[in-house]
């Protein structure tokens, strides 16, 4: 048993494996998963895990070089869009339309669903490299 970091199999693993640029996803519980993409289900209940808990678990694991969200969350969801800024801690982030912020997650390696229940509570991570 893991002693630190995330403990979830499915989603250490696929850190594991990502490259340099590759994506993955942290989604609310409505967000449609494309059936050519690995699903993470964490979702146990309304809000449960949510948005923000599962984010900041997964980039204390992982390096990102970036990252994309909807740009309706920084109108629709002010709260949770402040929480995102402030856990990506300068990391860039490019904001896009949600139609083709769910384009963009037929490009991820997986997508973890959460239990996060308010608008557009999604974010897609891309990997970096701990080196120069």
């Amino acid at each position: 048993m893991r002693k630190n970091g995330i403990l979830n199999s499915d989603i250490a693993a696929v850190i594991a494996r990502m490259g340099h640029t590759d994506y993955i996803v942290i989604g609310d519980c409505g967000l449609p998963i494309p059936d050519s993409v690995k699903r993470i289900d964490l979702a146990v209940k309304p809000g449960l895990p949510s948005f923000l808990d599962t984010l900041e678990a997964v980039l204390a694991d992982m390096v990102v070089e970036s990252a994309v969200i909807a740009a309706e969350m920084t109108e629709h969801n002010i709260p949770v869009h402040g929480r995102t800024r402030t856990l990506l801690n300068g990391v860039p982030i490019k904001h896009v339309t949600h139609e083709a912020f769910k384009e963009l997650t037929l490009q991820a390696k997986a997508v973890i669903r959460t239990g996060e229940a308010t608008p557009y509570a999604n974010i897609i991570l891309q990997s970096g490299v701990f080196f120069k």
